[in-house]
């Protein structure tokens, strides 16, 4: 099936668009896209006539043109003759709002569908979802655009069963400034699955990293999805819920999905090249890090700070996931203290952590950053800003980024993110260092660097269904 039509489309219709509730689900669908985004819109309501000044239509037949894509807001009962309206006109394909389907018991209705959409060969997406929402294309979602929060637009596409937890990802993502390329919300994915969108966005040229939000699969599906994520060359990141018995029976009250076997489903994701977040904060921390950095470490970390007590809590975060922080012999230590400003090569603790204390400078920084970038047992730079140091400049982001270009070694941050901070952030994060606004995101954005590997599925893997 060819999907650029529900992601890309250049003409929309909005069907069950009312004539009489402003706050229905198709009526802000429709506003938002005809007043805010680039693409030809249409109402659809089977009173037709003039609607606010804009002419609506009785049904996807009566359309001047064929469009692109459909939004499909009406009663359950009425979407399989939507559908094949839809299918006999050629449209490109579907976003299914509606609820009423096999998240409620009616698996024959939500078989019907597929059915037809099989045959027709005609994508669509849901139902009972949000749907789509592309930067600068078109936004499904049914939540005025004053109440929506969208990030800017990067190169993370964010795949979700779960329209609520997408929508609070993306803000997540503004305020962690994580630009996203696709938000997708799949509902109960009676059709278009995340094995699709994995063939599909590994060949987009906006996207970098794939994320999911996972409820459960179908029989077999799990094997379908890890097998294509091994052939895929994009950095893959998956949190799934349904771990516990009650998380598996929300799971299923909710898309019907079928939870399965988490402990042997997370078992075998690393050995297939994808990296499992284990919350919400993880996978934005995840999504940062690989969006900057899709490359794969040992883990072991050189740690920078102007604070002793914020480089013996990034240690020992460090530890708790999975990273080292290395010794430095004290021959390494003296190439750097030797480095350093007259009143800081006294007092600076010069092992890793590499403490640089209050009195230190943007030179002392980039000075320090470059030598332990250079040492062999370092992999990557946790850099612990803290802006407030009187000799920190707001020009220091651009200029650590700088040392990460020149040597090759990816670098992380952290700083508080509050706006008077911003030049200092946007240093960092324009010139492809992610910042996180805890220590604790910072060491989470190295470990993604770790955890992601393509590796090799053992033949005798017990790989869930």
């Amino acid at each position: 099936m060819n999907l650029k039509a529900l992601f890309e489309p250049e003409s929309l219709a909005v069907v069950g668009v009312s004539s009489h509730n402003e706050l229905h689900p198709a009526n802000v669908i429709y506003y938002k896209n005809l007043l805010r985004y680039p693409v030809e819109t249409y109402a659809v309501n089977p009173k037709a006539g003039l609607f606010k000044g804009q002419m609506a239509y009785a049904s996807i037949l009566d359309l001047p043109h064929k469009v692109d894509l459909a939004v499909i807001a009406s009663r359950a009962e009425r979407v399989p003759s939507i559908l094949e309206e839809c299918i006999r006109v050629g449209v490109g394909g579907a976003a299914i709002i509606s609820g009423g389907f096999a998240e409620v018991g009616a698996t024959g209705l939500q078989e019907r569908i597929v059915a037809m959409a099989r045959e027709a060969d005609f994508p669509f997406i849901g139902p009972n979802c949000l749907g789509i929402y592309s930067p600068g294309h078109v936004d499904t979602f049914f939540f005025p655009t004053e109440r929506m929060v969208t990030p800017q637009k990067g190169n993370v596409a964010l795949i979700s069963q779960s329209g609520g937890v997408l929508v609070d990802q993306m803000i997540r993502f503004l305020g962690e400034g994580v630009g996203m390329s696709l938000g997708l919300s799949i509902g109960n994915k009676a059709l278009i699955r995340e094995i699709h969108l994995l063939d599909y966005l590994e060949h987009d040229p906006e996207t970098r990293v794939i994320s999911f939000y996972v409820e459960g699969f179908t029989e077999k599906e799990g094997r379908e999805f890890l097998e294509a994520s091994r052939r895929c060359n994009k950095p893959i990141i998956v949190l799934k819920s349904g771990k516990t018995p009650g998380g598996s029976r929300a799971v299923s009250s909710h898309t019907a999905s079928l939870a399965g076997d988490y402990k042997v489903f997370s078992s075998v994701l690393s050995q297939y090249g994808i990296v499992e977040a284990r919350s919400l904060a993880e996978l934005l921390y995840f999504s940062e890090a690989l969006s900057n950095h899709p490359r794969s470490i040992p883990g072991r970390v050189g740690i920078i700070t102007g604070s002793g007590g914020h480089g013996a809590l990034a240690t020992d975060l460090c530890s708790l996931y999975g990273l080292s922080v290395p010794d430095l012999g004290s021959s390494d230590q003296e190439r750097v203290r030797s480095q350093l400003s007259p009143t800081v090569k006294s007092i600076a603790t010069c092992s890793n952590p590499i403490d640089l204390t209050g009195s230190s400078t943007d030179e002392d920084f980039i000075q320090a950053a470059t030598e332990l970038a250079m040492m062999e047992d370092i992999d990557c730079l946790i850099m612990l800003l803290l802006p407030y140091f009187p000799g920190i400049s707001p020009d220091l982001g651009g200029m650590l980024a700088r040392v990460q270009t020149k040597v090759g070694k990816p670098m992380v941050a952290y700083i508080p993110r509050l706006e008077k901070y911003r030049m200092l952030i946007e240093g960092f994060e324009i010139n492809g260092v992610p910042v996180a606004h805890s220590i604790e995101g910072a060491v989470h954005m190295a470990q993604a660097l770790k955890l992601y590997r393509k590796g090799t599925a053992v033949a005798s893997a017990s790989i869930p269904t």
